[in-house]
This record gives C-alpha cells, structure tokens and sequence, in this order.
C-alpha cells in the first residue's frame, strides 16, 4: 500500500514570499484550513519541508 500524507494550511500565506505562496498553490492549499491528501512522495516531502511553519502534516495509509 502506498501511503499518503495528509496536509493541513494552519497559517495565512498572506505576507508571504512568492516562492511559498506558489509551493502553497502547487499543493492545492489555497485557504486556511483546507485539507489535500497527496502522495507520499520526494518532491511531496521537500514542499512540505519549504513551507513547515505554515502547514501541519500527518502520515496516513490508504
């Protein structure tokens, strides 16, 4: 089974650096609170990691 991270927008992106606001846009998080389910994958990760302090992120298994 391939698993799958959960990614929640906790903080506004409003003030934010264009880079992050993109990152943010990529992953289809356009308001606070919205929640995307995506693969687990390298590139997943390595945008979860650019925008930390604006997102939670949770492991699941589908």
């Amino acid at each position: 089974m391939a698993s799958k991270l959960k990614i929640t927008l906790v903080k506004s992106m409003i003030g934010r650096p264009e880079k992050h606001r993109k990152v943010l846009r990529g992953m289809g998080l356009t308001k606070m609170h919205k929640t995307v389910e995506l693969e687990d994958t390298g590139a997943i990760r390595g945008m979860v990691h650019k925008v930390s302090h604006l997102v939670t992120a949770e492991e699941i298994d589908s």
